[in-house]
C-alpha cells in the first residue's frame, strides 16, 4: 500500500486506465497533465479535505478550469460508472455481499423528476403593492 493514500498504484491505474476517453486531438490551452497524475488530485482533494480552489499547483495536478473540463469528459464517457461496475463485481466475487441492504443517494440515482408542485402561496404583505404599469 502506498504512503500516501491518494496515490494511484500500478494495479489499480492497470484497471482504471482503459476506461478513460482518449484526449482529443484539438484541445485548448497547454499541454495536459498526465491521467493518472491527475486522478491523484482528485483523490487527495476529498481525502485532505481541502476544495478545488485550495489545490496546489505545485503539486501538479493541474489547474481548476483543466480538473473541469477533464471530469466532466470522464462523466460523459461513462469512465467512473464503468470502474464502479467492475469494483463491485470484484467485491461481490471475492466474497457475499449482502444486496439486501443498500445505500443510494443523489450521486447513484437520479432524483425523481415531475413531482408534484405545490399550488399558489398566499401572500404574507401587509397589503398588495400598488401598480406601477
Amino acid at each position: 500500500m502506498s504512503k500516501k493514500p491518494w496515490m494511484v498504484d500500478d494495479e489499480l491505474w492497470a484497471r482504471i486506465e482503459p476506461l478513460l476517453p482518449a484526449w482529443p486531438e484539438r484541445s485548448p490551452g497547454p499541454r495536459p497533465v498526465d491521467d493518472r497524475l491527475w486522478l491523484q488530485g482528485i483523490l487527495f482533494v476529498p481525502y485532505t479535505g481541502i476544495t478545488w480552489q485550495q489545490l496546489p499547483l505545485e503539486l501538479g495536478f493541474g489547474s481548476g478550469q483543466t480538473r473541469r473540463r477533464r471530469l466532466g469528459r470522464w462523466q460523459k464517457a461513462g469512465a467512473f460508472e464503468a470502474l464502479h461496475r467492475i469494483l463491485l463485481a470484484e467485491l461481490n466475487a471475492a466474497g457475499p455481499i449482502d444486496w439486501t441492504r443498500a445505500c443510494v443517494d443523489a450521486s447513484h440515482v437520479r432524483a425523481k423528476k415531475g413531482a408534484r408542485q405545490p399550488g399558489p402561496r398566499r401572500s404574507t404583505a401587509a397589503r398588495p403593492a400598488a401598480n406601477t404599469t
